[in-house]
């Protein structure tokens, strides 16, 4: 590391890393409560509504393999305030758009917003973890994790209060703005450590963490879009009430990050992934084969505290390697995980057409498995 480098990795900037992660969240969480909004203006069915929501998943798709070139080419803090700028801008748009074609083309450029500051933000974490030399990205990733609670919730009581959800955006777009002009200008300029990058094509390692990405992912977007069927559905809970297990999976996997960094150094980063993968898969056998709707909560709650570390220990492991730039890895390992959000709730209803939710949801989790089976390699780049 050079010496300009070492000066520029201050206690400021960390305050502006822990800043982009939490506007990367609070970017994501602010579409949520606008989803029954867009679907009314365009009047549009449940199906259509459901193609309509992978556009989010497939821009994020299309524009992570080119993250890695652009924060080289214009660094870190300039692509988070083109990632800020894209996420604004379709967040108004989705706001206010009134037809289905005009909603597919405001979530596209929204998923590949939120690709590019997902990329950018986990770049930047791996450099101020490896300057510190300590566990710091569970604590990151905690942090998205809150500000998608924020965002949502803000947005939330805002239309509740009687705000349009134009009103509403903008003033969470304000705070974000006045929080990106303070502090997020002192973000990283520069978006490497590595003197000299060995390989420019994706290394075994890094395809390997991928496909482990995709698996945590996988069974996060499982959680999302059926935990609240299979509570209906299976345990007989209102609908009006349904969510409640998405929302405890969401609140312990928050609390799991933001204290990972301490069971990380406590316990160290293999004994986190088995006993992270074996809990999780533990969770989901109880929400299954208890009947009942409390025991299927609390099993949501553990699927939460055990996968909650999966993903920042992977991207840590990208930050640590030295076979290729960190930035390509961190897009290329993102890209495959990204496929388990886009492509995990077809999955999971496809499985469950053919036998039933709870095989469905069971068979997500158990891919766990195999996260458990590679944690010594995945851990050895």
């Amino acid at each position: 590391m050079s010496i300009i480098e070492d000066r520029l990795i201050s206690r400021k900037t960390l305050s502006a890393s822990r800043l982009a992660f939490f506007l990367s969240g609070a970017g994501m969480g602010a579409w949520a409560p606008l989803v029954p909004y867009a679907r009314e203006r365009a009047d549009i069915s449940e199906a259509q509504l459901g193609l309509l929501l992978l556009c989010l998943g497939t821009g994020s798709m299309l524009m992570m393999p080119f993250v890695g070139r652009l924060a080289h080419r214009i660094g870190c803090r300039n692509t988070m305030y083109l990632a800020s700028v894209g996420i604004a801008a379709s967040l108004l748009a989705l706001a206010v758009v009134p037809s289905y074609w005009q909603l597919v083309v405001a979530l596209l450029l929204f998923g590949a917003s939120i690709g590019t500051a997902d990329v950018n933000m986990n770049l930047q974490g791996a450099m101020v973890e490896q300057h510190y030399n300590r566990p710091m990205m569970s604590g990151f990733h905690g942090l998205f994790s809150a500000g998608t609670i924020f965002s949502a919730a803000l947005v939330s009581v805002s239309l509740w209060l009687g705000l349009t959800p134009v009103q509403a955006i903008g003033t969470l777009l304000l705070a974000g703005t006045l929080a990106l002009v303070t502090v997020g200008r002192n973000m990283l300029p520069f978006a490497t450590l590595e003197a000299k990058t060995r390989r420019s094509r994706p290394t075994g390692f890094i395809v390997l963490l991928g496909v482990l990405c995709f698996i945590a992912f996988l069974v996060e977007g499982s959680m999302l879009d059926w935990s609240a069927v299979f509570l209906n559905s299976e345990r007989n809970m209102p609908m009006d009430i349904a969510g409640v297990g998405y929302a405890a999976f969401s609140v312990t996997m928050a609390a799991g990050r933001l204290s990972g960094d301490v069971l990380v150094a406590r316990f160290g980063t293999r004994l986190l992934l088995v006993a992270g993968s074996a809990i999780g898969l533990a969770g989901m056998a109880v929400a299954i084969v208890l009947d009942h709707w409390l025991a299927s909560v609390i099993g949501f709650v553990l699927v939460g505290a055990g996968i909650a570390n999966l993903v920042p220990i992977f991207c840590s492991c990208v930050g640590r390697q030295r076979q290729m730039a960190v930035a390509q890895g961190l897009a290329i390992m993102n890209s495959i995980g990204y496929m388990g959000i886009l492509m995990g709730p077809a999955l999971i209803g496809f499985l469950a057409h053919v036998t039933s939710l709870s095989v469905a949801l069971m068979a997500a989790a158990s891919l766990l498995c195999v996260v458990l089976c590679c944690s010594k390699v995945a851990l050895k780049p």
